[in-house]
């Protein structure tokens, strides 16, 4: 369920609006255990995703590192070889 959530700070180009929304839509659903809430619960789970993506924007324009920029397509290409030698692929 939390595939979405990774690691998001220090890369080049910076995050993007969409996958911090996204990480944060996964975080919220992992916490309240559903992944589409009722009608009833719609609007605080709404705001719970708005507050956290917005707390997560606040702290990645605050974090500061000394390491270089990761390059995405580098880090997606480990990914891919971490993943074809775990799924034999």
């Amino acid at each position: 369920m939390c595939r979405n959530i990774r690691p998001l700070s220090n890369f080049e180009p910076p995050a993007t609006d969409d996958e911090i929304q996204a990480a944060a839509l996964q975080y919220v659903r992992k916490i309240s255990g559903a992944t589409k809430p009722s009608r009833t619960n719609a609007e605080a789970f709404d705001r719970a995703v708005a507050e956290v993506a917005a707390a997560s924007s606040r702290l990645l324009d605050a974090l500061v590192t000394t390491a270089p920029p990761k390059d995405r397509e580098i880090e997606a290409a480990k990914a891919r070889e971490r993943a074809a030698l775990r799924y034999g692929t």
